[in-house]
């Protein structure tokens, strides 16, 4: 999809589909009153057109117009960054089905960025594995007062997509060597230093806790660093440390057949911080940034971690494995030691499809943000805020971490209670940290679309992608 920005008249506009978003004000542009006229006054009247949220009215321009079909899209109460993004990305899905190869959109100078990210969300297809895939937009063009630069939306849009890509690929093609490779690749293309380590490394460092997960399956685990550095870097390091484990079984603790209907996506926070870290090789912030990626299959066999075994972490504590399904845990606590003590990380964000229990709490609308750092908190809600992706935090008392104390050994790795899950598990993820500003997302309930939305299909929903580029746009040169 090729994108431009087109800052003359509309009458100059050639394009299959322009799209008008429409606020519940009903307070239409000159051009596209100028266009419609009387007509906008019948379609509010009659309440075919209202300005919620979603709601689509085709106008069709007569024969031998350079425009042949208008969108009146509404949006809510209010423009805002979010909106634009939903609304860009349902207008593409909209002009695809109906066989456009080209659409504009008229917006304000400030949400250029936001309207090209979600035209690339839109336009995204989850069809790789069909032998006849579909068609997509072609060209988007984007209608707005002043000239720029597209290229800030184009790079996060592609990062977003290519996150969902990965977390959509099937197991049987992505195991933790193939995803260290195609990280390696895709770091690389973004001008990123790349180290790739193997089991052997792994059992060198001691990371004790990753090793564990990935022992009962044919396919060994893999620790990847990607690092991006400025020409003036300050003395901030912020990390990002995904969870990539490329297909969840549960292993000897074994989940039912219906819960592992959708585990190749739980490698969605390594899938995340993949997309977030080549976003920021390209679009070169002032602050240095790495990403660690902790990759492993959890698998049964005959050399599974067994309930009940004891494993000695990269940072020296025990832990007993109570139950192998509570195994995102495990790799993340080498993968955040190995941040603080080899890559050097001042400030650590962490992403991960960690507990079923998150998704009882908040469902699938906002992330859970847990934090050690109410600054580092403030930044990640505040960038989420302006892009239209919700955080919400959830305590972090020291009593949350009394249950996963260990008798036998430091840690155990579940809390042997249904309550407050998603915060003793956080829990457990502090003790590796050593102090280090940290904040941890568990995007479990949002990483996933169950069901096709407008702007979306079923699948990987990318989130925190454009959230993480922000933070790292905005945090300065430390």
């Amino acid at each position: 999809m090729k994108t431009t920005i087109h800052t003359t008249s509309i009458d100059s506009l050639r394009a299959d589909v322009l799209v008008w978003p429409v606020t519940t004000a009903l307070d239409f542009p000159d051009d596209l009153a100028r266009f419609a006229g009387a007509q906008l006054d019948e379609l509010a009247e009659i309440g075919e057109t209202s300005g919620k949220p979603t709601e689509l009215t085709i106008l069709h321009a007569p024969l031998g117009e350079s425009i042949r079909r208008h969108y009146l899209l509404g949006v809510g109460d209010v423009l805002s960054a979010g909106a634009a993004f939903k609304a860009a990305g349902q207008a593409v899905r909209e002009a695809v089905k109906r066989g456009a190869k080209s659409l504009a959109i008229h917006v304000a100078e400030d949400l250029v960025r936001p309207v090209i990210e979600g035209a690339h969300y839109g336009s995204y297809q989850n069809n790789s594995h069909r032998t006849e895939a579909g068609s997509g937009l072609e060209a988007l063009i984007v209608c707005t007062g002043s000239d720029g630069s597209p290229d800030a939306g184009e790079i996060t849009g592609r990062a977003v997509n290519l996150t969902r890509e990965l977390v959509n690929t099937p197991a049987n093609d992505l195991g933790p060597v193939e995803l260290a490779a195609r990280a390696e690749t895709e770091g690389r293309a973004s001008g990123l230093e790349v180290e790739v380590l193997d089991e052997v490394a792994l059992r060198d460092l001691g990371a004790g806790a990753h090793l564990a997960v990935g022992q009962g399956s044919a396919r060994p685990p893999r620790l990847v660093r990607l690092s991006y550095t400025p020409a003036n870097p300050g003395d901030d390091h912020l990390c990002l440390v995904g969870k990539g484990i490329t297909f969840d079984t549960g292993g000897l603790s074994l989940k039912p057949p219906k819960s592992m209907e959708t585990m190749k996506y739980d490698m969605g926070g390594a899938g995340t911080m993949i997309g977030a870290i080549t976003a920021i090789g390209r679009l070169q912030p002032a602050t240095r940034v790495s990403c660690v990626l902790a990759l492993a299959e959890n698998m049964p066999g005959s050399r599974a971690t067994r309930p009940g075994d004891i494993v000695r972490a990269m940072n020296g504590k025990t832990v007993e494995i109570l139950n192998t399904d509570a195994e995102g845990r495990l790799v993340l606590a080498d993968a955040l030691t190995y941040a603080v003590r080899n890559v050097g990380a001042t400030h650590l964000v962490d992403a991960a499809t960690l507990t079923g229990a998150v998704s009882v709490a908040l469902g699938n609308l906002n992330v859970a943000l847990m934090s050690n750092d109410d600054a580092l908190a403030d930044r990640i809600r505040d960038a989420g805020a302006t892009i239209g992706e919700g955080f919400w935090p959830l305590p972090m008392e020291e009593e949350y971490l009394v249950p996963m104390r260990g008798e036998q050994s430091d840690l155990r790795n579940i809390s042997g209670s249904r309550n407050a899950g998603t915060i003793t598990a956080a829990k457990f993820l502090e003790q590796f940290v050593e102090e280090t500003p940290w904040a941890h997302l568990d995007i479990a309930g949002t990483a996933w679309h169950e069901k096709p939305l407008p702007h979306a299909p079923r699948g990987a929903s990318g989130i925190a992608v454009r959230t993480l580029v922000r933070v790292a746009e905005t945090w300065g040169n430390g």
